[in-house]
């Protein structure tokens, strides 16, 4: 359970498997606007817009688990392709991604890192959506064993 504000909020679920990857089906997803007052929901209405919902990397990976990061996100409402895009940019570096399915990133530096994920539409423009972009850091540690070696 968790207290929220009252306010509007968008609640966004997805099924994913055991190694944190979203199920990419429109059947695997709820993402709702929801309104809170006094600790209690009083509205929720289905979000009919596009949407672009942030999910890995996050928190911190240890050892073995830095070197192939998966890059993860979900879309609503949206096919990427001729009318959309994301743009990641990982620590600076700009990809354009047009096909909805997890990423690997490799060669990352230890320590802090951060992406940023930014949907556009086809000129390139900044989709005005929930929570777009969205940036998030994450962290990278050596193995602790490895220094024993």
């Amino acid at each position: 359970e968790k207290d929220l504000p009252d306010g509007e909020h968008v609640l966004t679920t997805f099924l994913s498997r055991s190694y944190h990857e979203s199920i990419k089906t429109l059947q695997a997803s709820r993402t709702a606007m929801i309104t809170i007052k006094d600790n209690a929901m009083t509205a929720m209405n289905a979000v009919s817009g596009p949407m672009l919902t942030y999910s890995r990397p996050k928190g911190t990976y240890v050892g073995a688990d830095t070197k192939n990061v998966m890059l993860d996100f979900f879309i609503n409402n949206i096919t990427l392709g001729d009318n959309y895009m994301v743009e990641a940019d990982i620590n600076g570096e700009k990809h354009v991604i047009t096909e909805w399915r997890p990423y690997f990133i490799n060669g990352l530096p230890m320590g802090e890192n951060k992406i940023t994920l930014t949907l556009k539409d086809s000129n390139g423009a900044v989709v005005d959506a929930p929570y777009n972009p969205v940036t998030r850091t994450f962290m990278l540690k050596p193995d602790p064993a490895d220094a024993l070696k």
